[in-house]
């Protein structure tokens, strides 16, 4: 059994790791998915980098900040990733990220189709549909079919591909925010790349729950968010372009601050959030420290296959999630199908069992409950999971 999958069971090194964590008092937290806690060591340096930066104000901004802090702190965050720095650009979190790559691609025509599928984050979905009242493109919209298989995932790509010619750019996501489904990006972008359409990548969910090889994926467009699986500050995240392609995406709305053959262009120009910039360098040490994402994703999907394989082939539960390995992670939503109303069921497991969940829409599957352990859930969490879902079904 690999290292990484024999710690994943080993309950007495998680709860020295979850120790290293200040949890409020409360209900079990199964919805961590929204963004990750910070250790008590990396609160305690953004606490002291907020108190520097007050302290100092421009001074130390000017000085050293911007003259080498940000510049090291850029070419760490490259490394994580395993990409060049000048192909990477700080933003304040996916969202933002992807906005821009959206807005300022500009290889689009007008009568040009785009492509999204129900299972994007909707403020892609927006950004998306924004192009087609300003650059006057079509938006193509595609439902999955439920359940999802590897093949059925890419067979849905595919069809799209052939009955829209002229589509020319889609949103993916990596990780989908509703069911924790893992789109197999490779293939997709490989199928997309024979149509010469260009993909941009939505890795929100992705980046600190399993590893990935960019160049390897063959993807030229990405945002992602550094406060979700990594352990950093809330308001920070990234973009990545692929050098050759960064002619493809203009500097934002004109922005003029850096060179347009650097990527830092194309996010828009603003203060960041200092501090927690500076608190960058500690959280990818404990991050490389305790394994990285492999030994983060194989603890989460430990977790997450303790409950669900108790609970999936119960009558009146859904499990809305493949278990085909390359198909899942740690995230995992599931249904009451003797319940309409899954938010009434969300409410109970907090009322009667002190479970925290939250349902998701939007889907063409339906309405879901989403399942996310963190780093400080136990084994008995999952099990106290598993009898709340038989007793209520």
């Amino acid at each position: 059994m690999p290292d990484n999958t024999r710690r994943a069971r080993d309950e007495a090194f998680w709860r020295t790791f979850a120790d290293r964590y200040a949890v409020e008092p409360g209900p079990v937290n199964l919805e961590n998915g929204y963004f990750g806690r910070m250790s008590r060591t990396v609160v305690e340096e953004y606490q002291r980098n907020i108190e520097l930066i007050n302290r100092s104000n421009s001074v130390h901004v000017r000085q050293r900040f911007e003259q080498g802090e940000s510049l090291e702190i850029r070419a760490q965050l490259a490394d994580l990733v395993g990409v060049p720095a000048d192909n990477v650009a700080l933003t304040r979190n996916a969202s933002d990220g992807l906005q821009s790559l959206i807005r300022n691609y500009n290889r689009l025509t007008p009568g040009d189709q785009v492509l999204i599928s129900d299972l994007e984050y909707d403020t892609v979905k927006g950004a998306m549909r924004w192009l087609a009242r300003h650059r006057g493109v079509e938006v193509i919209e595609i439902e999955h079919s439920h359940p999802a298989s590897f093949d059925s995932l890419l067979a849905t790509y595919r069809e799209a591909f052939v009955r829209y010619p002229r589509l020319k750019l889609m949103a993916l996501t990596h990780v989908t925010h509703r069911s924790g489904l893992v789109m197999p990006v490779q293939a997709i972008a490989a199928a997309a790349r024979e149509h010469g359409i260009d993909v941009i990548l939505d890795g929100a969910h992705a980046l600190g729950q399993f590893e990935f090889n960019l160049d390897e994926l063959g993807i030229a467009f990405a945002g992602y968010t550094l406060h979700k699986w990594i352990g950093a500050p809330l308001t920070l995240g990234f973009i990545y372009i692929a050098p050759e392609r960064l002619a493809d995406i203009d500097p934002d709305m004109g922005e003029m601050h850096f060179p347009v053959t650097d990527i830092r262009a194309r996010t828009p120009y603003s203060t960041p959030n200092i501090p927690a910039l500076l608190t960058l360098p500690l959280v990818f040490e404990e991050h490389r420290a305790m394994g990285g994402s492999a030994a983060k994703g194989a603890r989460l999907n430990y977790l997450r296959n303790r409950w669900v394989s108790a609970v999936r082939e119960l009558p009146g539960i859904e499990v809305m999630t493949p278990d085909d390995p390359r198909l899942y992670c740690g995230i995992t939503s599931m249904r009451f199908t003797r319940h309409a109303d899954q938010q009434a069921m969300v409410e109970r497991l907090l009322k009667d069992y002190n479970l925290f969940t939250v349902a998701r829409s939007g889907a063409a599957s339906g309405p879901c409950i989403r399942i996310t352990p963190g780093l400080t859930n136990t084994a008995a969490d999952m099990d106290l999971l598993t009898r709340a879902l038989t007793e209520l079904r």
